[in-house]
């Protein structure tokens, strides 16, 4: 029997765990999809690829600072799905993925963590970061995924923002050293096909999703979209997604300190474990797993039945066993 994780009260529900560029997108009331991937969906959004053919690219898949000396973040809104994931101090970092449009620049671009293994693989992409500590990079490198880093084409600074936060990706220009890699094979999620309905679930408008004291993202359900309450992103340049995915997930000391002596945590991105799906103004309860790093993500709801989410730009969420969601 699966134990539930959100506790109704009267006013909420609560999830409680102990330079131009291509940045063209189609929106998501045009959406067609399936649980495979035809050739004229988008891969990692589920929605029809412009011109009936998917990007003879490989995903980008960019690490960006998430907190307040990231302002102004630049390059979202072009964004087909985000992963944010928890790093040390209890703080958050993104893993933005690019595909199905490019921007003129993602800023400011930060370090990699062993947690985005499990995030990227799966796209059969590049991973782009301003660095690693040494034993991350090795285990990067272990695992077969492509790098892009500070001193490769396409990275460069900023001057006028602060250090470190002045790491600068011009996608196209990094792209270009991976001419002849493939588009991602499989659907980064189980996308539903345009025509489905939307699923069922209890009413769902606002979200706060606390990674730790020290952070919590707060979304407001507003005219088809997610928007973040605080968003860091550059006015007009804001990424909005239509669903948020909502995953508990086990963290473990990734065995080394930061700069600062704090020690780095690890989300422990397979195997399976409990999962909101936020869409349409509504939650839908369900169960997450991944077979292995480099496998997609399914979803079931709490029947067993699949789980499929309406396609369009996706923000996920890996929440800590010691974080909590509080639905309104």
């Amino acid at each position: 029997m699966v134990r539930r994780w959100i506790a109704v009260t009267a006013a909420t529900i609560l999830l409680a765990a102990g330079c131009g560029g291509d940045t063209s997108r189609p929106t998501p009331s045009a959406a067609a999809s399936s649980t495979r991937t035809p050739t004229a969906v988008l891969p990692l959004t589920g929605m029809p690829a412009p011109d009936g053919a998917v990007p003879a690219r490989p995903a980008l898949v960019v690490k960006v600072d998430n907190t307040g000396n990231a302002r102004p973040q630049l390059g979202l809104s072009a964004a087909d799905l985000v992963v944010e994931e928890l790093v040390e101090g209890g703080l958050t970092r993104l893993a933005v993925m690019f595909h199905s449009g490019l921007p003129p620049a993602v800023v400011p671009v930060r370090s990699m963590r062993t947690t985005d293994i499990g995030i990227v693989a799966p796209t059969g992409g590049v991973l782009v970061g301003s660095g690693g500590a040494s034993r991350v990079l090795a285990d990067i490198d272990a695992a077969g995924i492509e790098v892009v880093t500070e001193g490769d084409p396409g990275i460069s600074r900023d001057r006028s923002r602060r250090v470190p936060y002045n790491v600068v990706l011009d996608p196209g220009v990094a792209l270009g050293a991976f001419e002849g890699m493939a588009a991602p094979a499989v659907p980064y999620l189980p996308w539903a096909a345009s025509d489905a309905a939307a699923p069922e679930g209890r009413s769902a408008t606002t979200a706060a999703v606390r990674f730790s004291p020290a952070h919590t993202s707060r979304w407001q359900w507003s005219d088809g979209h997610w928007l973040r309450a605080d968003d860091l992103a550059a006015a007009g340049d804001e990424f909005r997604p239509a669903n948020l995915l909502v995953l508990r997930v086990m963290t473990r000391d990734a065995g080394y300190l930061d700069p600062a002596g704090n020690p780095v945590p690890e989300t422990v991105l397979e195997g399976s474990g409990e999962a909101l799906l936020l869409t349409s103004g509504r939650v839908v309860d369900g169960r997450w797993s991944k077979a292995a790093l480099t496998a997609p993500l399914q979803l079931r709801d709490l029947t067993g039945a699949a789980l499929t989410v309406p396609p369009g730009p996706t923000w996920i969420e890996l929440v800590p066993e010691a974080g909590s969601v509080e639905i309104g």
